[in-house]
């Protein structure tokens, strides 16, 4: 069994939708932002950086995992699905992973940021994370000139870690439309049945 501790974020869904995609039993227990609980003590001896998602495998003495790309690659390790066993290909899907951790994440993280949350607008800000997140999704697109999924020809924990973030592009009103192969890629990830149900942890309330 699983614990997942977790939030409606991108970052969350990430480790949602892989427990639906390996069919495992797991269970959710929703983080309350408004209520910091993130920052609690108990919370921080799972996560000591104080954020979701992570997760406690109580199949293997109670261990915590955090930082959502640690938590996909534990689980694909420990389950034997979605990271190819071949070192060059292994290495492909990493590296595919490591750009959306250093890069769509945090790039679109900010673009979010300044143009929805920020209590004034920066126009230097906005265009400066809008633009490096138009950047990314160009990067994106090629790749899915060459290659059905991100990291060859089939499914692997990069797609599934970066999928949420292009799903949460209507943040800033970016459309899709100039990256056609992005737009296809993502239509059909979001009609998988694990990442509808892995996209709706937690319930809301």
């Amino acid at each position: 069994m699983i614990e997942l501790y977790t939030a409606g974020t991108p970052n969350g869904k990430k480790a949602s939708i892989m427990l639906e995609e390996l069919g495992i039993p797991y269970t959710v227990h929703p983080i309350d932002f408004s209520k910091l609980e993130q920052k609690e003590e108990w919370y921080l001896k799972i996560n000591p950086n104080g954020r979701i998602p992570a997760i406690v495998d109580k199949d293997n003495g109670d261990f915590a995992v955090f930082e959502s790309g640690a938590i996909l690659i534990y689980l694909a390790e420990k389950y034997g699905k979605f990271l190819p066993k071949d070192p060059k290909e292994r290495s492909v899907a990493i590296q595919w992973l490591m750009f959306q951790m250093g890069g769509v994440g945090p790039m679109q993280g900010q673009a979010n940021h300044f143009v929805k949350f920020a209590p004034e607008r920066i126009p230097y800000a906005m265009n400066r994370y809008v633009d490096e997140t138009k950047r990314l999704y160009s990067v994106l697109e090629r790749r899915l000139k060459e290659s059905e999924y991100l990291a060859g020809s089939e499914l692997s924990i990069a797609d599934i870690a970066t999928w949420p973030w292009v799903k949460a592009r209507s943040y800033i009103d970016l459309s899709l439309d100039d990256y056609p192969k992005l737009k296809a890629w993502e239509e059909k990830l979001g009609a998988r049945p694990a990442f509808i149900k892995g996209s709706e942890v937690p319930k809301k309330s």
